[in-house]
């Protein structure tokens, strides 16, 4: 039997590979990585170090596409209900080679989610079924973020920088489609060269789509929804209008937990 651990360069699938080193040994562990292009720099030293650190296999795998080509392929820029991204660059990529590699008897499957995600498991075992899906880290011992980064600098593994950037999740370079306000001012003030590539990114698929009424954030102003792109946040946030933003939304990544 293999285990194959959906290994998204975050600290909790480093945990949960980890946990299933410690119950099934090496020879049969696989670390499964799938790039989406726009991952920081910092994201690949981690998953070598990590790899070769447990002395099991790094399968690396790719689309070819970013998050802006699969939007622009699709006619639709991705948000916090439907990210094209994930099904694309992620869930889809890693399904065609768990199944052109495994039977649904030959092989487990595990992610990184813990115990404070619990409620997203059920979603995640439906999108693989018929295979059987497992997350250790939502089980006993009950590890936090913190706990599990501890875990990693007892092991003498660097964390990755974005987590000492005060980033949620160490994937897309900091950048989230599922993301909230919050989550984007963190990274305007940390990488604001990134965030603007991002910001003219959105106003470039406004304009290839000629729509104006789309944008990867939202917000409910007297009780209307309405789009807020990242150019509107921005400038908000640097004409000290910062009371206006929700700092609190956080959104985060959730690649393997919702339905294609």
């Amino acid at each position: 039997m293999k285990h194959v651990v959906m290994y998204s360069g975050g600290v909790g699938s480093w945990a949960a590979a980890k946990r299933v080193i410690e119950q099934h040994g090496t020879e049969d562990t696989i670390l499964l990585f799938t790039d989406t292009k726009i991952e920081d720099e910092d994201l690949y030293r981690f998953l070598n170090e990590t790899a070769v650190k447990m002395g099991v296999d790094l399968v690396w795998l790719e689309d070819g596409r970013d998050p802006w080509q699969v939007f622009k392929d699709v006619r639709w820029i991705g948000n916090s209900r439907i990210a094209q991204c994930s099904h694309l660059l992620k869930q889809k990529v890693s399904r065609e080679w768990v199944e052109a590699n495994f039977k649904p008897d030959e092989v487990v499957l595990y992610v990184g989610i813990d115990w404070t995600e619990i409620h997203r498991l059920p979603s995640i075992e439906k999108n693989w079924k018929p295979y059987t899906l497992k997350a250790p880290m939502t089980e006993s011992p009950y590890w936090d973020k913190q706990e599990m980064l501890r875990a990693l600098k007892r092991d003498g593994i660097r964390r990755p920088r974005l987590y000492d950037m005060g980033f949620a999740h160490n994937n897309c370079g900091g950048f989230c489609v599922r993301a909230g306000q919050g989550h984007f001012i963190n990274l305007l003030q940390n990488k604001r060269d990134l965030y603007l590539y991002h910001e003219s990114k959105e106003l470039e698929m406004q304009e290839y789509l000629g729509r104006t009424d789309i944008s990867i954030l939202t917000r409910t102003v007297n009780g209307k929804e309405e789009t807020l792109t990242l150019r509107q946040l921005r400038e908000e946030w640097e004409s000290g209008l910062g009371n206006q933003i929700d700092l609190l939304d956080i959104g985060g990544c959730g690649c393997f937990a919702f339905d294609a």
